[in-house]
């Protein structure tokens, strides 16, 4: 009812986002509404950018009766100033590697047509970093841009779909 996969469902319990369920007496799990909804949530949660800890953080607030919309503005305008970073990093990249495209090539490679095709012809490649500016080595390198909004992507999520 979620569209959640079992395994990412068993992970949520195993990290405290979802409840231990009740057990049929065969042992199967048997989740409620209460626990739709709540998958739901972390789901919607996800797609808006928030990490699972943050999202864990938002949960354990409404547990504990309060409301988090407090919070949860704060994150939100926190991961907002990520994005935002993010696409400055991005909009360089594209800028340098524009560039680089643009470049004419080196006439000793006579098959390349941009000065990135030249690099692959050469007999000593030159290091395209300076070609392309550090901003290659920085969004590499960039522990706060992960490929996914988990912080330990559970089955079934993007790195392990």
């Amino acid at each position: 009812q979620a569209g959640l996969s079992a395994d990412t469902v068993r992970y949520y319990e195993r990290v405290g986002l979802l409840p231990e369920p009740a057990r049929s007496a065969a042992g199967y799990r048997l989740y409620d509404q209460a626990a739709v909804g709540r998958l739901r949530l972390i789901k919607g949660a996800q797609r808006a950018g928030l990490r699972l800890r943050e999202i864990g953080e938002l949960l354990q607030v409404a547990d504990q009766g309060q409301c988090p919309c407090g919070h949860t503005e704060t994150l939100l305008r926190e991961r907002l100033a990520e994005v935002r970073a993010e696409l400055a990093r991005l909009r360089a990249l594209e800028a340098d590697l524009t560039r680089l495209l643009e470049r004419q090539p080196d006439p000793s490679c006579p098959e390349a047509t941009t000065a990135a095709m030249a690099w692959w012809c050469a007999d000593d490649p030159p290091d395209p970093l300076p070609v392309l500016g550090e901003e290659v080595t920085t969004l590499a390198q960039d522990p706060s841009t992960p490929d996914c909004p988990c912080d330990d992507c559970p089955p079934g999520c993007c790195q392990t779909a």
